[in-house]
């Protein structure tokens, strides 16, 4: 851009979305400002004087981005839509110089499809990097399939500080690359690629990509999980002012409020929870007549500041500035108003990328990979780990300790061993 660029990210701590600005812009090679709401009052304020009620609220020379919507914040900072992140770093990391030198994934070859391997595993992720290292380091012959390696959770996550062994500050693309290359020095191989299908029914599994069939003795599902897309109307043009995504990222905006929570798995009634030591009042609404997953009501049902509402759905949000009102659909079918400050959505949650495998494997009625103690799947040799099964903590460290686990698992099948054999070296 030709014109000076400011660039003010007000976000808050504990945000998953102010950590995806964050890394997109540090991606692009733009410095900005950021001003975190939760430390400094003063942001909290600013925010709050402009009707603004959510992080992250990004700047850029003065036009507003609610949200993170890469559309617009490419449309903004002048950066094509057909430009890949990395070529518009100004300052690349020495991490991130790394991949590029050593181009971790490449296309697929005529050598892969030729190839019956020990061991594959889909995604590229904490999970799927991991398992890699143990399988090549117990000399199986490895492949790792993704098809957009530096788009999953970690990858797109701007600070990492938890992750046992590493003092230094990292960004989750550094990590994972660091994880991938240790994988790629015990002889793992890479690709980039779409899964289409999969057949795991004989004792060397097929997995159909766009330039043909991969195959393997073991498999291992680590996909990730993404939102789900379907808007409410009013929706996106709320969002930020007064629709939320996040109670820990948000609440304290709603303080002494009344909001409106929707949803129908764990996740919302942990929601209702935290925003009921806030708000005045909390009104969950239950599109549907029984909770999914192993969601429990009882933690909310003495609150008295939550009121539970069954088969209610949201039919619209409503305002000028922010949000005012909601249109629900009650549980005898009619609409009503209803008065609130606030909206918190978690339709759904986070759905796991597995919709490739059909029937191949047993999956609950969210699409997540059933498994026992050891991570097998319903079919004999395939493994599922990370964020492609039901866990109550999503973390990397989580997920990395399922990649362990599954390729530790990979090689007693695929030696046909009575027993587990673990690695302490």
């Amino acid at each position: 851009m030709t014109e000076k660029l400011e660039v003010i990210v007000y976000s808050s701590t504990g945000c998953p979305y102010c950590e995806k600005v964050k890394s997109a812009l540090k991606d692009w090679g733009i410095e900005y400002e950021e001003r975190n709401a939760s430390i400094h009052k003063e942001y909290f304020d600013q925010l709050k004087e402009r009707k603004i009620f959510g992080t992250p609220a990004t700047f850029i020379n003065g036009k507003l981005v609610l949200g993170f919507q890469e559309k617009k914040f490419r449309k903004l900072l002048d950066i094509p839509e057909d430009a890949d992140s990395s070529s518009n770093k100004e300052k690349p990391t020495m991490e991130q110089v790394k991949v590029e030198e050593t181009s971790i994934f490449q296309p697929v070859t005529p050598q892969v499809l030729e190839e019956v391997y020990d061991f594959v595993t889909i995604g590229g992720g904490p999970a799927g990097a991991s398992a890699a290292v143990y399988a090549a380091r117990g000399k199986l012959k490895t492949l790792v399939i993704d098809k957009a390696p530096k788009a999953g959770t970690l990858a797109i996550t701007h600070k990492i500080a938890n992750y046992p062994g590493v003092r230094e500050e990292l960004t989750g693309l550094e990590l994972l690359t660091r994880m991938q290359a240790q994988a790629k020095d015990f002889g793992a191989e890479f690709v980039r690629s779409t899964v289409l299908s999969v057949d795991f029914t004989n004792e060397i599994k097929k997995i159909e990509l766009a330039k043909g069939t991969v195959q393997a003795k073991s498999v291992f599902i680590a996909v990730g999980a993404k939102a789900p897309s379907n808007k409410i109307k009013g929706e996106e043009e709320f969002t930020g002012r007064g629709v939320s995504y996040c109670s820990t990222c948000d609440a304290a905006f709603y303080q002494d409020q009344v909001v409106a929570v929707v949803g129908d798995n764990e996740e919302a009634i942990h929601e209702a929870e935290t925003l009921s030591k806030y708000c005045k009042r909390v009104k969950l609404l239950i599109p549907i007549e029984n909770l999914k997953g192993d969601a429990d009501l009882s933690g909310l049902e003495n609150n008295p500041k939550v009121e539970i509402y069954r088969r209610h759905r949201l039919r619209e949000i409503i305002g000028t500035d922010s949000v005012e009102k909601i249109v629900i659909l009650n549980d005898k079918k009619e609409e009503q108003v209803w008065d609130v400050d606030g909206v918190f959505l978690y339709l759904g949650g986070m759905k796991p990328g597995t919709d490739f495998l059909k029937g191949a494997v047993m999956r609950d009625e969210e699409g997540y990979v059933s498994v026992d103690e050891l991570l097998q799947t319903s079919a004999e040799g395939v493994f599922a780990g990370g964020d492609a099964r039901r866990t109550p903590i999503k973390q990397a460290v989580i997920s990395a300790a399922d990649g362990a686990i599954a390729a530790i698992g990979a090689e007693q099948h695929v030696n046909k061993r009575t027993k587990l054999r673990p690695q302490y070296s």
